[in-house]
């Protein structure tokens, strides 16, 4: 197997990474995404994918980090949330990175009703604050694969087309 073969292999496997940290956390997914395609472009000498559809690409990974981080936090705001409760949604964010799946869930919950609570002490606006907190990170999943997607689809259009 040539170098230009394993530099292909190295950025299909960080691709392939990449998607399925889009879907699973934990993983970075659009920057492993990325870097793939950097290597790949790299390996191919950039004749076909070329700096600027790579800053595009990179554009989109900022946009869905700005996503995943703001996401949860603009779902409380969207209901009145305390600036406690969107705190916490942001701190529950962080902390459940660490306490696997059940944490990435609950976190953001968590967090923003607690904030919520120590705000205000009202319960039904906790639990509608924490509800669209939640709702707010779904969507932040969904618009992340969906960004994912998309530079796939630009990667490889670009790629064949050129």
């Amino acid at each position: 197997m040539d170098a230009t073969a394993l530099w292909w292999l190295l950025a299909l496997v960080l691709m392939g990474v990449g998607l399925i940290g889009t879907v699973f956390p934990l993983l970075p997914g659009t920057p492993f995404l990325f870097f793939g395609m950097l290597v790949g472009a790299w390996a191919d000498g950039f004749r076909h994918v070329g700096y600027i559809t790579l800053a595009v690409l990179f554009a989109l990974v900022l946009l869905s980090a700005l996503l995943d981080w703001i996401a949860g936090a603009l779902g409380a705001k969207r209901v009145g949330a305390s600036k406690q409760a969107v705190t916490g949604a942001f701190i529950g964010s962080f902390a459940g990175m660490f306490a696997g799946l059940p944490g990435l869930v609950l976190g953001p919950f968590v967090g923003a009703v607690a904030g919520e609570l120590y705000a205000r002490r009202d319960v039904l606006q906790a639990g509608k604050v924490g509800v669209t907190t939640w709702v707010g990170l779904l969507l932040g999943a969904i618009a992340k694969v969906a960004i994912a997607l998309v530079m796939l689809g630009i990667f490889i259009s670009v790629y064949l087309l050129t």
